[in-house]
């Protein structure tokens, strides 16, 4: 769960960067902070919760 948290995170910055240096791309701007948020909610559930896998 941990590496999936990590690997959104990853996509979700780089999908930042495209969608904010091209204007064609706009939407993937959108993806890229659902995906953020989405990792960060997540993370702290975990934190949250104090479960680990």
């Amino acid at each position: 769960m941990n590496a999936l948290l990590v690997i959104l995170a990853v996509i979700a910055v780089i999908l930042l960067f495209v969608g904010g240096f091209t204007a064609s791309l706009k939407f993937l701007l959108w993806v890229g902070i659902v995906l953020l948020v989405i990792a960060v909610i997540a993370w702290l559930l975990r934190t949250l919760t104090g479960r680990r896998s």
